[in-house]
């Protein structure tokens, strides 16, 4: 059979509404009448009629759209066929698809990096603390409508961030404890004041150590778990499915998670200072011959109620931030694996982030105060 004839493309170019008016076949067969038609454009044109245009393909269609960005045209207002209308809005959606640039170099494209990336930041604290509110909304919208509360899961969860956290949290704080007390006695020995590691560990556990560690154990282990089960449910429609059915997701899945830390965390900080303490006396005991009736009376006359509670306030406020942060990642999660990865990578990051941050801002606010 034979094929039709073709007409080259051409353009005309219509002075009084300052259009470029095409005709022609605008196909892979006249790919270089069509790339000379458009350089031969004139550069005073506000639009394209693409209208008497006999026959486009993708070719035409992509040269037409790289064209009207080369000039500053809007691709939308350019004039198809409504037979050609499918294969344009189908070549438009890909004409981006294109891989990705290679990293570029240098001072110019380092401060670009340095600026998106403290954009992305600030947009993320934003999102956190708009989160924070709508979660202490609905938490206090609980002491109206007590029926949304979900026990069982609270306790679910308590079990899996408490009870299953309990050996890992007391045997590193032990050894942080022992750590600390080793150190400790080896610039003291040179003094003769051996037996300050009781202070020396009592302090640093029982204000910083025991907290801090065991916020970060659950920043790692908890915050990661948070944002994987409620990413996989977003991947999988579940959330979906359960704002279909008119329940609410942070009933559901937030809140729970949320108190649950907030009940646990506190708790084990408490396990960690008791072991980050016997990590203290057991290398007194037998590393340093301090006796362990003579290790805990010295700790008893010198330690003070207000170390303990200066520790244990900021569990609480580590718990938020690590559940808010590990339920936020989750929720925010695009439908793909790799979106899942990502999001459980950036909730431990940040999660660690600011419980230091957070950390050292007590610190600082405690000495102004005098505590």
């Amino acid at each position: 059979m034979p094929r039709p004839a073709q007409t080259p493309p051409s353009i005309e170019f219509d002075a009084e509404s300052s259009q470029l008016r095409l005709r022609g076949d605008w196909t892979l067969d006249q790919a270089l009448d069509v790339g000379r038609a458009l350089g031969d454009a004139p550069a005073d044109a506000s639009g394209i009629d693409a209208r008497e245009v006999t026959r486009l393909d993708s070719l035409g269609v992509l040269q037409l759209l790289r064209f009207a960005r080369r000039r500053d045209l809007d691709f939308e207002t350019v004039a198809f066929r409504d037979d050609h209308r499918a294969l344009v809005c189908a070549i438009e959606d890909v004409a981006d698809d294109r891989p990705k640039r290679k990293r570029e170099y240098g001072v110019a494209a380092a401060l670009a990096r340095l600026g998106y990336a403290v954009h992305d930041n600030w947009k993320e604290f934003l999102a956190l603390v708009a989160f924070f509110g709508e979660t202490l909304v609905k938490l206090l919208r609980l002491f109206k409508e007590p029926t949304r509360f979900r026990p069982t899961a609270t306790v679910h969860h308590m079990e899996q961030v408490g009870l299953d956290a309990v050996p890992l949290v007391a045997l590193l704080c032990f050894l942080v404890g022992s750590v600390v007390a080793f150190l400790g006695s080896n610039i003291l020995r040179d003094f003769g004041a051996t037996i300050f590691v009781v202070e020396l560990v009592s302090i640093a556990f029982l204000r910083e150590f025991g907290v801090l560690l065991t916020a970060i154990i659950l920043a790692g282990r908890t915050a990661s778990a948070f944002t994987a089960q409620i990413g996989a449910m977003v991947s999988r429609e579940e959330v979906d499915a359960i704002r279909t059915l008119g329940m609410d997701p942070i009933d559901l899945l937030v809140i729970p998670r949320m108190l649950a830390l907030l009940v646990m965390l506190p708790l084990l900080t408490f396990v960690a200072m008791i072991f980050g303490l016997l990590g203290g006396l057991t290398v007194g005991a037998y590393g340093l011959d301090i006796p362990p009736q003579q290790y805990l009376a010295r700790m008893q006359d010198t330690m003070e109620l207000r170390h303990f509670i200066v520790g244990l306030v900021k569990a609480p406020v580590f718990a938020l931030v690590i559940a808010l942060v590990g339920c936020l990642e989750g929720l925010q999660v695009e439908g793909t694996a790799q979106s899942v990865g990502e999001r459980t990578t950036s909730s431990v990051v940040q999660a660690i982030s600011m419980v230091i941050i957070l950390d050292a801002f007590f610190a600082i606010w405690f000495m102004e105060v005098g505590l």
